[in-house]
């Protein structure tokens, strides 16, 4: 199967079909599995013989789910877990140790800064943050004790693009663990694994569930690394349940198709706002205005579905553009079949004070556009109706 397409590999991976033939995969909803044998039940415990255990540890859907992440995103194993942020938690704790550094780009996900600010420094671990595009200072912030590089790419929520090739050979020059949370791009635009990364993590409850349903995440990297966060897991119980992975993996199937359209769309309304008078500024990789267009294209297969742009009049003229938006939900999420538009600095990146936000690019007139499936015709009369509303 592996040497399928994506959009095959991502519908035909699926668990193995029981004595009822099923076509598509049943829930397996227990929370523990049965064994054959006292001697059975030891083998697996111990690790000598491949089976179920505990919901916790394992399930038939949570393994199909990671099964088709895995091939998707060429990695050898994975692991998913209750939510994107457990998956970026368990991905720093589960190999650092007191006394480490950590190497983060400044432009992440506000709860991600939090952890590596805030969290880990209670536990002796410290992270210098630096620009995304800044080769010389990913180079000197790298100290003798550092042992991970984390970075989003495009990056939350400025859509700045990291040289994977050049983040990748830093590493392994300096015996680093590489990684890229690849939420806003999604395996089918992107594989950062291809470039190099060692874990791949993933908030599945965006791009990969598509329809605001479920809360999801995953980490997918080489074996030995995975095993670590599978230790972690399994012991403080920030797994995923049985039911959301079914409804991931269904989703899944359906990603490619979705991917074309929400790229399609979010390329339209950039260009769009990049004609308007109204707007100072617009962000999306694939724009040649983009100062990293070039760099996008190689590393991407299309521009992504998240678009970003400042209007003039602050943050008061931001509440008041999302106010008079008929067709765009306010809403704390992105990836979804239906558009979204966030203004970050009073939500998502709201933890940061004014000056950190201005240092990641987040200004008060700054907007994020989740693009969804609908027509794009009517998204553009829906943004044209709200930037009426503030001129």
């Amino acid at each position: 199967m592996s040497s399928h397409k994506f959009e095959t590999l991502a519908i035909r991976t699926q668990s193995e079909q029981s004595q009822n033939r099923e076509h598509s995969t049943p829930l397996y909803l227990t929370s523990s599995f049965t064994f054959e044998s006292a001697e059975q039940g030891a083998n697996i415990f111990l690790g000598k013989e491949k089976g179920n255990l505990y919901s916790r540890f394992s399930n038939p859907n949570t393994t199909e789910f990671i099964d088709k992440l895995c091939l998707l995103e060429n990695c050898a194993a994975g692991i998913a877990t209750a939510s994107g942020m457990a998956a970026v938690y368990t991905s720093f704790v589960a190999l650092i140790e007191q006394g480490d550094h950590i190497v983060a780009s400044k432009d992440i996900f506000g709860n991600a800064s939090y952890i590596l600010s805030q969290l880990l420094p209670k536990m002796g671990v410290h992270c210098t943050f630096v620009d995304v595009d800044d080769h010389i200072a990913w180079q000197e912030a790298i100290q003798e004790n550092t042992k991970l590089i984390y970075l989003e790419t495009p990056s939350n929520p400025t859509l700045k693009i990291a040289d994977l090739d050049f983040i990748n050979q830093l590493s392994k020059t300096n015996d680093l663990v590489f990684i890229v949370d690849n939420c806003f791009a999604s395996p089918y635009l992107q594989q950062p694994a291809n470039f190099g990364a060692d874990l791949v993590i993933h908030s599945a409850t965006k791009y990969i569930d598509g329809q605001g349903r479920v809360l999801g995440g995953a980490i997918l990297g080489n074996e030995t690394l995975i095993q670590k966060c599978y230790d972690f897991i399994r012991r403080t119980g920030a797994s995923l349940s049985p039911f959301n992975a079914w409804v991931l993996s269904k989703s899944l199937e359906t990603l490619g198709v979705r991917m074309d359209r929400h790229c399609a769309n979010a390329l339209a309304l950039a260009q769009w706002l990049e004609a308007d008078s109204r707007v100072n500024k617009v962000s999306y990789p694939f724009l040649e205005s983009h100062a990293q267009f070039h760099l996008a294209k190689k590393q991407m297969k299309l521009g992504g579905g998240l678009v970003g742009f400042e209007i003039a009049g602050g943050v008061e003229a931001g509440k008041k553009f999302l106010n008079s938006l008929k067709i765009f939900s306010l809403t704390a999420n992105l990836g979804d079949c239906r558009s979204i538009a966030t203004h970050p600095a009073s939500t998502t990146h709201s933890k940061l004070n004014p000056e950190e936000q201005l240092d990641m690019g987040i200004t008060p007139g700054y907007l994020r556009l989740s693009v969804g499936l609908e027509h794009q015709d009517d998204l553009i009369e829906d943004l044209d109706h709200a930037l009426q509303s503030i001129s």
